[in-house]
């Protein structure tokens, strides 16, 4: 039977992915089969996930997700001896209202899931106040049940002796106490982590952080806190429908942020992928009846992409006579022009109108509701989607028909709404899950 945890922390930067992929390299090594899963609407941790354990891992969210598509996509932990949920941001962190089955919160999985919570805390500048607030995170909120902590960048063996007394003092257990140690940490970018296929040493990385984590971390403590798991196999699945029989997918270090459950339903559902790349200036399969770019970085290759013609010619000529789709990067690819952020211009796809820029940045983050005012792959004018839209783009032109009415996690109408032009659709988010 699996043992469930659930890795959290009261905010992001404190190291709840390299705890979660030191965790599972070191149980790994010990022979232990783990599953990973990541809460929350991140695709770029289930890679790294993936590359620790040597299994695929995907994302849970109670925002976009019903309680039988969560059960569904847990399920494949049945066969692990550990099964770890990362967190998103911190332990209570959500939206205002509540969405499918909750409000997007790492809370909200442990509790469906009854699995307890290893927090870790960053007592940088602080002593006993680190146990105040994992006290406080203990009682927040009944249902969710706090296994202990592990503390990170301990400044001294005096520092992690306070820290260490007022937890024990809370009534809080002390899994471990790691010192600083910078070369376990991993790259960042503007919308999180580089991506585990972009390192190398990925698997040096995880090895060395697990050397880290089993030198100062009681790592058969911390296994005997978690729960006992029977997971219970789900009435229905998660609610995706492919966006046609044959999908022919860009797939690159420009075009790879997509969610792995969208993937693996999609070919539950009986659809073929074929992947190609935009950058190798390869063009989609003709013998696909639907071409899909999700989003990534093209920011990053906008020159590349630009003077890669077989790449544009094809996509255009598969458009003539078939649906393209993309998603927040894929969509800035099929519009006319996007402009760095050193202010250059680079001329797009054209296969809409969308013209965007990176030159002034501003954050477009959080929670999608959107209502379908025309078709698009794999769903039906009125259908509601629910996704998420994370970007630094600004639009300086959307002059096509609205794809979608678009909401906010609070019910606000917001100004992405997609686009639609001929057999071409385009969104700023990325889809999780359709409302059933």
């Amino acid at each position: 039977m699996p043992a469930g945890l659930v890795i959290s922390a009261p905010a992001s930067g404190v190291g709840k992915t390299t705890l979660t992929l030191a965790l599972a390299r070191a149980w790994r090594h010990r022979g232990l089969n783990v599953q990973c899963f990541k809460s929350g609407p991140d695709y770029i941790d289930p890679a790294f996930h993936a590359a620790a354990t040597g299994r695929a891992s995907v994302n849970v969210d109670s925002w976009a997700m019903d309680r039988a598509g969560i059960a569904h996509l847990v399920s494949r932990g049945a066969d692990a001896d550990v099964v770890l949920a990362e967190g998103s941001m911190g332990l209570f962190d959500g939206v205002a209202a509540r969405g499918v089955s909750g409000t997007g919160a790492t809370a909200d999985i442990a509790e469906l899931l009854g699995w307890p919570v290893v927090l870790v805390i960053d007592p940088s500048g602080q002593a006993q106040t680190a146990a105040a607030i994992a006290a406080g995170l203990r009682d927040y909120r009944a249902g969710v049940r706090l296994a202990g902590v592990v503390l990170n960048r301990v400044a001294s063996p005096r520092h992690e002796d306070l820290v260490r007394r007022a937890l024990n003092d809370a009534g809080i257990a002390v899994f471990g106490a790691l010192p600083r140690h910078a070369e376990i940490s991993l790259p960042k970018r503007h919308l999180g982590l580089v991506q585990a296929e972009e390192q190398a040493e990925i698997g040096k990385l995880i090895d060395e952080a697990a050397r880290f984590i089993a030198e100062h971390v009681d790592l058969d403590v911390v296994l005997q806190s978690a729960a006992k798991w029977s997971p219970q196999p789900a009435a229905n699945g998660l609610n995706v429908t492919p966006p046609g029989q044959r999908i022919a997918l860009a797939r690159d270090p420009a075009f790879s942020f997509v969610y792995p459950h969208m993937l693996e339903a999609w070919r539950a559902a009986g659809a073929e992928i074929s992947t190609f790349s935009p950058l190798a200036d390869e063009a989609p399969d003709a013998s696909a009846d639907v071409c899909w770019l999700p989003g990534g970085y093209p920011e990053l290759h906008a020159g590349k992409i630009a003077a890669n013609a077989r790449f544009r010619s094809g996509l255009r000529a598969f458009a003539e006579t078939r649906p393209v789709h993309g998603e927040c990067g894929g969509y800035m690819v099929l519009g006319a022009a996007l402009t760095d952020a050193d202010g250059v211009r680079h001329e797009m796809a054209g296969l809409l109108g969308l013209e965007t820029s990176f030159a002034k940045r501003r954050m477009h983050l959080g929670y999608r509701l959107a209502t379908l005012a025309s078709p698009m792959p794999g769903h039906q004018a009125g259908a509601r989607l629910r996704g998420h839209e994370f970007h630094y783009s600004t639009i300086v032109a959307q002059p096509d028909a609205p794809l979608a009415v678009v909401h906010d996690a609070t019910g606000a109408v917001i100004a992405e709404t997609g686009s639609q032009r001929g057999r071409a659709t385009g969104t700023f988010f990325h889809l999780i899950a359709e409302d059933r």
